[in-house]
């Protein structure tokens, strides 16, 4: 019964299996960890710069990147300027090359604000 038990734990029949099998799912668990570390990293640094657009329509503190849109209205004195404010970071990649080829994938988004108090 001894050896029986002593001959269980020291087979190694399985174990190229069990690596063929763990292998490609531990990478396939990371591509799906960075696509949505990078989806969540963009819906939160769009939300910054709605928020860093908004900010900055209504103080009126304007930096040199900001851009300014044009609305032309039918009535008088009733032109509106859009702001849009643009982030860009840059991400990490827990595996290299997945999601761009280059090794450093990056992201950029734009929030948009009315200008309020342009009397």
């Amino acid at each position: 019964m001894k050896r029986r038990l002593w001959r269980y734990f020291v087979d190694q029949r399985g174990s190229v299996e069990s690596t063929l099998v763990l292998v490609p799912l531990l990478v396939l668990f990371l591509v799906g960890t960075q696509i949505a570390y990078a989806i969540h990293a963009r819906n939160v640094e769009r939300i910054h710069a709605q928020d860093d657009a908004s900010v900055r329509a209504i103080s009126g503190d304007f930096y040199n990147t900001d851009q300014f849109i044009q609305i032309e209205s039918s009535g008088d004195n009733q032109n509106l300027q859009l702001l849009v404010t643009r982030r860009k970071k840059n991400l990490g990649d827990l595996v290299p090359g997945i999601l761009k080829k280059s090794s450093h994938t990056s992201i950029e988004v734009s929030g948009i604000a009315v200008v309020e108090n342009q009397r």
